[in-house]
């Protein structure tokens, strides 16, 4: 048995663990983390988070202040989100619950529709740039994924190609808003319609372009939310561009029933009735009051104004990525999501890999994301990229970023791709991450799908195992 600990040695110690991790404010981190550059929305959050830190959102008509916030905030995405008075929903954990419940939904309604069903494997038809967590949720619920190759020069599906992948076991068609790998966004409105008109529901991942895209401006070209005829639900995360802490996100459907679809509720055993609507059972409230503060205090003309701030930097971005020789923007994004490509338009010599770019950028103080490349279906292949999720701080930092680039480029350009390197595999699981991540990336490129997840699975779980220390 342990004595405890005095509290200023306990936050010592926990602010040690943090000063460890990147800077999750100022713009250096371009991925995992969404900054609006603003103190008072975080100083807001966490007096909101503070306030509801001993409430548990499983019972909303015990703790009815719950109730209250999840009606608020599923208003205000409704409207954001172009709903009608029909469009019920609920305040999840995040993206990946968002999209569990929905494809959860479409599963269950799916099987009613016919007793033939009950017990039949429905399938999940999606682009090959859906995100993991429509992988994840058919891996939980029991469905096939379908996937669809996206042509590699636009990053999107098209169509026709989505829609030939539909039949009667297709439980649910899935569309983007846009795609995380490359920003693009799908054929929303063709894809919805032909989904209904063979009565299949369609989902909109708009995770990340929710609270982007109605404001991003004119080159938003086509309909992508519930003012499209045909969607069925949609989610949006509020701690990405909501700027809400970690984790809340929002899941919306066109109507009540699909909505009930994502409930648990059971009386199968002594204790009280147990109804869920989420994934979770208990649940803390302090992210839902913080997203509800967040948004209030922002409003629709805030939030476009970080909008605003956010299109100026990833402007700029693209006009710069755009001069440096041996680099090239893959498709044509809305939205804050970009991807650079070696150019392969160029001889060997004068490319600029981007696994290498990532660890320059890196050691220059800014941190993009590595992406794999991927062989497709029909044999395609999308490129290798270094991904960058820009932010409203961004462009405080833009023309720094800029010049490191450039400067990161130049210094890599010529280099030989980053190569597989077999030995790897066994240097991590003993050793850990190296602090240059480039044949790693290559590595994990190269490998098979049934070799690569047991390893990935491996370094993360002795990551936390307490035997590391």
């Amino acid at each position: 048995m342990s004595a405890g600990r005095p509290i200023d040695d306990v936050l010592a110690d926990l602010a040690a663990l943090r000063a460890a991790d990147p800077p999750t404010h100022g713009g250096r981190v371009l991925s995992y983390v969404y900054d609006p550059g603003r103190p008072d929305l975080d100083e807001v959050a966490a007096q909101a988070v503070r306030l509801f830190l001993p409430v548990n959102g499983l019972d909303p008509t015990t703790f009815t202040s719950v109730a209250a916030l999840e009606r608020r905030i599923v208003a205000f995405a409704r409207d954001v989100l172009h709903g009608d008075e029909g469009t019920v929903g609920s305040v999840t954990s995040g993206g990946t619950e968002s999209c569990m419940l929905a494809v959860k939904s479409a599963r269950d309604l799916w099987r009613a529709v016919d007793p033939a069903r009950a017990h039949a494997r429905p399938a999940l038809v999606l682009p090959t740039t859906a995100h993991p967590a429509f992988h994840k949720a058919a891996h939980y619920l029991d469905l096939d994924v379908v996937p669809v190759p996206v042509d590699p020069v636009t990053g999107t599906p098209s169509a026709a190609d989505v829609l030939a992948a539909v039949d009667d076991r297709t439980a649910l068609v899935v569309v983007s808003a846009p795609s995380y790998p490359f920003g693009a966004v799908d054929p929303v409105a063709e894809v919805a319609a032909g989904a209904a008109e063979r009565g299949v529901a369609c989902h909109v991942d708009a995770c990340v372009g929710g609270w982007v895209l109605p404001w991003w401006g004119d080159d938003v070209d086509q309909p992508w939310d519930l003012a499209v005829p045909g969607v069925t639900s949609i989610s949006a995360d509020l701690h990405k561009f909501g700027y809400a802490p970690k984790g809340a996100s929002v899941v919306l459907y066109r109507a009540r029933e699909r909505h009930h679809a994502q409930y648990f509720a059971t009386t199968a055993w002594p204790g009280y009735p147990v109804v869920n609507p989420t994934i979770l059972g208990s649940r803390g409230a302090g992210a839902m009051a913080a997203a509800w503060a967040v948004l209030e205090v922002l409003g629709t003309q805030g939030l476009a104004e970080l909008v605003a701030a956010t299109r100026r930097a990833t402007d700029r971005l693209v006009e710069a990525a755009g001069a440096v020789r041996g680099l090239r923007l893959v498709g044509t994004p809305t939205g804050p999501l970009l991807a650079l490509a070696a150019d392969d338009a160029l001889p060997a010599a004068e490319q600029v890999d981007p696994f290498t770019l990532v660890d320059e950028v890196r050691r220059r103080g800014f941190l993009f994301q590595a992406q794999p490349a991927m062989v497709q279906p029909d044999g395609s292949v999308l490129p290798r990229t270094a991904h960058l999720t820009v932010t409203a701080v961004t462009h405080r930092v833009v023309e720094e970023l800029v010049a490191t680039l450039a400067a990161a480029a130049d210094a890599v350009r010529g280099r030989p791709a980053a190569v597989p390197d077999p030995s790897l595999a066994g240097r991590v699981l003993t050793e850990g991450l190296p602090d240059e991540l480039a044949g790693v990336m290559a590595t994990l490129e190269a490998l098979p799908g049934d070799v690569v997840h047991p390893l990935l699975i491996a370094v993360l779980a002795a990551a936390v195992d307490p035997a590391r220390g």
